[in-house]
């Protein structure tokens, strides 16, 4: 089939990796010390490595392409994990350093929230603090396990926040008319290790292919013991 797809050039690279790491999809491997787009399949063609590229070796093209396989994507992902029966990764391990979380706390820490409401299913489509605004979208439990959460994500952004095993909807209507109709100038989201939260990465992944936007957007995902892995 005919899509759009990345393409690499291979001269300009300088191996540093950026465009590997901001993958989400895993399609871009460290090769010989080059960037090689090495799962056309795993490609979804929305571009989160573009912006990550410091020497802008990676661009759009329309090709003959295999069709991207969200399916294939997220069981490589899933090989990853170390899951407990439960489906929540097991802990490894490893010395948690917590010098930070057991610090005597001297003062009250300000609330960085800008805007209300906040749950995904009650805000808005159409609300004017869209205009212009750095979308954060969250998982409801990584608020609680990042103790900086406020400081780190919710500073400077519109804040939306579900849970897509609790509320067993999909948001990516809801969020494909978010950003639509809205001038969003780009999109992090914010979830938990544990597999459950993998839909509303999804559902944000989908929402931004289905609005025909190209808007700069990544993920972090955070530990159950409260670390940023990516």
């Amino acid at each position: 089939m005919i899509r759009k797809i990345i393409k690499i050039d291979e001269e300009k690279c300088n191996g540093c990796g950026a465009c590997a790491a901001a993958c989400h999809e895993g399609a871009i491997e460290m090769i010989n010390g080059k960037a090689k787009l090495t799962r056309e399949d795993y490609c979804d063609g929305l571009g989160d490595c573009l912006p990550a590229c410091p020497v802008n070796a990676i661009t759009f093209e329309e090709r003959e392409a295999p069709a991207y396989d969200e399916a294939a994507v997220l069981a490589s992902k899933q090989k990853k994990q170390d899951p407990l029966p439960c489906g929540c990764p097991g802990t490894r391990s490893r010395a948690i350093k917590r010098e930070a979380n057991d610090a005597p706390v001297t003062a009250p820490l300000s609330s960085r929230l800008s805007q209300w409401p906040v749950q995904i299913k009650l805000v808005p489509v159409n609300a004017s603090y869209f205009d212009g605004a750095n979308l954060l979208i969250a998982a409801d439990c990584s608020a609680y396990a990042y103790g900086n959460f406020h400081n780190e994500f919710i500073r400077n952004h519109i804040t939306l926040i579900g849970c897509p095993k609790l509320d067993d909807v999909d948001y990516a209507d809801k969020l494909t008319a978010i950003i639509a109709n809205n001038n969003i100038k780009s999109v992090t989201v914010v979830r938990m290790e544990v597999p459950c939260c993998g839909g509303i990465e999804n559902a944000v992944k989908r929402a931004l292919m289905a609005s025909g936007k190209f808007i700069p957007w990544r993920v972090v995902t955070i530990s159950t013991d409260g670390r940023i892995l990516d």
